[in-house]
């Protein structure tokens, strides 16, 4: 009897050491990771991320998730952790993802490649921080590219920081500075308050705003008096200070609402900032001035892409999208159809006449608008720290793309001319040829 009591007692250790090794283990699991069976499954399952040109840029092979094309649409695609998603899109869409769906995005990797390409090499050379390229296409609100400096691979999201995983196309907001200028010249001609030919006195230097007003100025020398062509041309504030001199501050700053400005891009699930226009009540003739010469306002990429873009599509707003069949798109029309044509004329102006060695491509139409904004440091406006920005898209007459650069803190040659319109050029180029597209005509080369 006393041996078989020493024997149960025996395999009731026994049996409760095995209860307490396996709730140890369950626990382990809870705290270190999720049993690498369930791991795998979960992977297995998950739908693929692919571009418009069926490239893959994110599936499941052997119970891992990888990223086929590396660093191409890195910080967008976003990466996945031990079960879910964490960042882009990869977290945006985790619960389609998880259920086995795939996305098909818009995104063209041949347009992706050549953006990142042209921030890759441009940033480094005048010493920038970082920079963001979008590319649209016209008529469909389509993203073709959105593009992030410095890279990111998702294949090794570990080694890499917060800020270069970030998104900046659709997050970062900065002053869009003078490429306003052009989208506030077409809804001042749409109001009837300013033509192409109409002229201004333009000293270099104009006090705005009365009492509580201030001077303002202009960095390129010019004529003393400039047409509404030639104030974008010279990319006077003076000259725009008169163009909206007379523009009703609500219905301006309507304007740059319908523009996209201010407001949340209609671009489901995905993280996208929406810049900031200051409450009317806060406007008064100074805020009138600078906002015509984007200062005081802010704006992402993205939306100063679909901005820019309102001009090129005849003067309707189109919301951009990113992942086909995800939400309807939305379409306003913003200024007529004729007035969007002679700005675009006005922009194809200021690259033959003003810029075209920067920003021009001979034998073929590009229309845009250079913007170099300073930067808000501590509460104050940097002497020493700029935004290099470009809006525009070709063929001018009939555009098939717009284009918006941002590069930010570069300390060599940071002008919107010197850096962000020959990134717009670089990128360009390379949908010219990959189009096949022949020559338009000649251009006199000017600068």
């Amino acid at each position: 009897m006393e041996v078989k009591i020493r024997n149960r007692s025996v395999l009731m250790r026994v049996l409760a050491l095995c209860m307490f090794l396996t709730l140890v283990w369950a626990y382990a699991q809870l705290e270190w990771g999720v049993p690498q069976t369930v791991k795998s499954s979960v992977v297995q399952a998950r739908g693929q991320i692919v571009a418009s040109d069926g490239k893959v840029l994110a599936t499941s092979v052997n119970g891992k998730r990888v990223y086929p094309q590396g660093s191409i649409a890195g910080q967008l695609v976003g990466m996945m952790g031990t079960t879910e998603g964490l960042e882009g899109l990869e977290a945006a869409y985790n619960s389609q993802l998880t259920a086995g769906q795939s996305l098909k995005l818009t995104l063209d990797t041949q347009v992706q490649a050549s953006a990142e390409a042209a921030l890759a090499k441009a940033v480094p050379e005048h010493r920038g921080e970082y920079g963001s390229v979008v590319v649209i296409e016209t008529r469909t609100g389509r993203v073709l590219a959105a593009a992030s400096y410095p890279p990111f691979d998702p294949n090794n999201w570990r080694k890499f920081s917060d800020l270069t995983r970030r998104n900046r196309a659709f997050v970062d907001n900065f002053e869009p500075g003078s490429t306003v200028k052009a989208l506030v010249v077409a809804a001042a001609m749409n109001e009837g308050l300013t033509t192409p030919d109409t002229v201004y006195d333009t000293p270099m230097r104009r006090f705005v705003g009365g009492r509580w007003g201030s001077t303002i100025g202009d960095a390129v020398d010019h004529p003393g008096a400039l047409s509404t062509q030639g104030i974008l041309r010279y990319s006077s504030n003076v000259g725009m200070s008169h163009i909206v001199e007379h523009f009703p501050m609500k219905d301006m700053r309507s304007y740059l609402e319908q523009y996209g400005f201010g407001q949340e891009v209609s671009m489901p699930a995905i993280p996208t900032a929406s810049g900031q226009l200051q409450p009317l009540a806060r406007w008064n003739e100074l805020v009138r001035a600078t906002n015509s010469f984007g200062q005081g306002m802010s704006s992402t990429t993205l939306q100063l892409a679909a901005a820019f873009n309102t001009l090129a599509n005849d003067g309707q707003y189109i919301s951009p999208r990113l992942v086909e069949g995800a939400g309807g798109v939305e379409r306003r029309d913003v200024v007529r159809p004729e007035v969007a044509r002679t700005t675009r004329r006005l922009l194809q102006t200021v690259i033959t006449e003003g810029i075209f060695s920067k920003a021009g491509i001979k034998g073929y139409n590009l229309a845009g608008k250079t913007g170099t904004a300073q930067t808000v440091v501590n509460g104050r406006y940097s002497a020493t720290v700029f935004d290099s920005v470009f809006a525009g898209f070709f063929p001018a007459e009939s555009p098939r793309v717009t284009i918006a650069v941002m590069v930010h803190g570069a300390k060599v040659n940071y002008h919107g001319s010197q850096l962000a319109a020959p990134i717009f050029k670089e990128i360009s180029a390379d949908l010219l040829s990959g189009w096949a597209a022949a020559p338009e005509r000649a251009q006199p080369e000017g600068e």
